[in-house]
């Protein structure tokens, strides 16, 4: 597959290109003749959602931008599962508050939710993530915190950090002073802020972990936790470090456990993050990882990390953009129901995976945008169709076209796709209207349009699956479509000469404009017909006046409300006998 960057003019406009060409010399200047490693993290603490996913889409695009060009690249998913178990998030289904009881614990020594299939709680939430990650066609390394600890893995780099402790609490130190309150100078104390630590620990969930340094008591400061050997909690402080003989003594404060370990055999334990990181960034020989905007600060993981690896492990600080936020437009009532903001999987449920990509692809990483749960999919979904043509045409822009790329598919190929693509607001229209009924759906689809009729529900799959799980599950009960039964024989005997005419000729029309585009005209033009206008005729503000009351008229004779879906799906779901019916004729 070509590069995308040879499909346009110029790369000045995509950041994926830019980032690919500095990728692509670092690691030639670092590792010549090796693998290109971009890497990203994510901690299975909880549902990991569409801001986590950023993450790992920034890396990815330009990983597969890498590979597109003949390169071989490794992109590393850390999956952090053996960081500690925070809180009990709330509103999880099959959690708790019995689940407090494992707080301090590693990740996979939690229990899963109850009725999880999964062993333990990191299993159970990387589950979906992966799937998705799947499904959005992202090839990566997945990496085990947990295996790589226990294994001892890092057994060098661990007893190296603690050789060096002095020196890694000299990096950290710069940034723990800051002038107080009253005046003085000075950080806080070690006991104040282990004391500060676990009460982000309890409060703040795993914002806490990617800021934590460690610390240490009157033996001084330890960049390396253990993991009690009896509570399996980490609520423990090294009381004693022998570097020559690596013995290691720890006190647990959850259950009072003491224990005397030889580091250089011990695996139940791991660096703190701001050491983690940076040491990992070493061993891994990472290239290129983003990071959030909240790294951005001085004194953050990030910030520090740089100096650390340099300083401690003789690595280099990855190159990478900080990320900004994604924003949801619209709760998903599926997540909220679970206390969370919405995940990787819940968006798939209602958008297909290349108009997700499209969403990472066509913004700079430092950009925030929302990904929509509401009316505003329908938009979203209208702007992605009139790329597809300016693509299709030639008309496309080099950037559009660039992000197109990276949308529908990878340097292994294209995704799935849906084979013939009906308006998504269409779709959901259909959806609400028929409740999901197969026949009915594939009457009124087949009718839109005649030159290209559809002639399997597959054809229009999977987004017609997706616009059903909109309409389903994001579209509140009141808002939802329920066409009249019976004529509202009220409204009718009410109505003046000019609004029966109306209703005449637009019943009188269907048969000939029965076809989306056909009723599109139909009912924009009986205004105009009743004003004495050409079909053709330029809207003014009184015609768009007459529309409004018109199209309001019609509603409340077929849905009994002033709006609901188009017209002209409507008039096509509701059928041409029961559309006379109800308006009477």
């Amino acid at each position: 597959m070509p590069t995308v960057a040879q499909s346009q003019s110029s790369t000045e406009t995509d950041w994926v290109s830019r980032f690919a060409d500095e990728v692509i010399a670092e690691s030639e200047r670092r590792a010549p003749g090796k693998p290109v490693v971009v890497a990203s993290g994510l901690s299975p603490s909880g549902p990991i959602h569409l801001g986590n996913l950023r993450e790992v889409m920034t890396p990815h695009l330009v990983a597969d931008e890498v590979r597109r060009r003949g390169h071989t690249v490794r992109h590393l998913i850390s999956w952090d599962d053996y960081d500690r178990y925070r809180k009990v998030p709330n509103g999880v289904p099959g959690v708790d508050e019995s689940w407090a009881e494992h707080i301090g614990k590693p990740l996979t020594s939690v229990p899963a939710p109850a009725g999880s299939a999964y062993p333990n709680w990191a299993e159970h939430f990387k589950a979906a993530m992966t799937a998705s990650l799947d499904e959005l066609g992202v090839e990566y390394d997945g990496i085990s915190q947990t295996e790589q600890y226990l294994a001892g893995t890092y057994r060098e780099q661990i007893l190296h950090a603690m050789r060096h402790r002095a020196d890694i609490d000299a990096v950290l130190d710069r940034y723990r002073t800051k002038k107080d309150p009253a005046g003085g100078k000075g950080g806080k104390k070690p006991q104040q802020k282990k004391a500060d630590e676990a009460e982000l620990a309890a409060e703040a969930g795993s914002g806490a972990a990617s800021e934590d340094d460690g610390g240490g008591g009157s033996a001084g400061y330890f960049p390396y936790k253990p993991y009690c050997g009896n509570c399996e909690k980490d609520l423990t402080t090294v009381t004693s470090y022998d570097d020559e003989s690596t013995e290691l003594n720890y006190t647990c404060s959850a259950c009072g456990f003491a224990e005397t370990v030889r580091l250089k055999e011990f695996n139940r334990g791991k660096l703190v993050w701001k050491v983690d990181w940076p040491m990992r960034w070493a061993y891994e020989g990472v290239i290129f990882e983003p990071s959030g905007v909240d790294h951005s600060s001085p004194g953050s993981s990030f910030v520090v990390g740089g100096q650390i690896v340099r300083e401690i492990f003789d690595g280099t600080q990855p190159i990478g953009p900080m990320y900004a936020f994604v924003g949801i437009s619209g709760m998903a009532k599926m997540s909220s129901s679970k206390g969370g903001v919405p995940t990787p999987a819940d968006a798939l449920k209602i958008m297909e995976a290349p108009l997700l990509r499209w969403l990472y692809a066509r913004r700079r990483p430092n950009q925030s945008f929302k990904i929509a749960f509401d009316q505003e999919i329908q938009r979203l979904y209208d702007e992605w169709d009139a790329l597809e043509r300016k693509v299709a045409d030639g008309s496309v822009l080099p950037a559009d076209a660039a992000a197109h790329t990276r949308a529908i598919g990878t340097a292994a190929g294209e995704l799935p796709r849906t084979p013939h693509p009906l308006p998504y607001r269409t779709l959901a229209s259909v959806a609400d209207i028929t409740a999901g009924a197969e026949d009915q759906t594939l009457r009124i689809l087949s009718e839109l349009d005649p030159q290209d009729p559809l002639t399997s529900l597959d054809e229009a799959r999977p987004r017609l699956d997706r616009a059903e799980n909109w309409i389903t599950t994001q579209v509140p009960a009141e808002a939802r479509t329920i066409v009249r039964d019976e004529p509202d024989k009220e409204l009718l005997g009410s109505l003046d000469d000019q609004g029966r005419e109306s209703l005449r000729l637009l019943v009188e029309g269907l048969d000939s404009h029965w076809s989306l585009d056909g009723l599109t005209t139909l009912v924009y033009g009986v205004p105009k017909t009743l004003a004495g206008l050409e079909p053709d005729a330029k809207p003014t503000p009184e015609l768009k006046i007459a529309q409004r009351s018109f199209f309001a008229l019609l509603y409340r004779l077929l849905v009994g409300r002033d709006t609901g879906p188009r017209l002209p799906t409507l008039l096509l779901a509701v059928g041409a006998d029961r559309v006379r019916r109800l308006l009477g004729a």
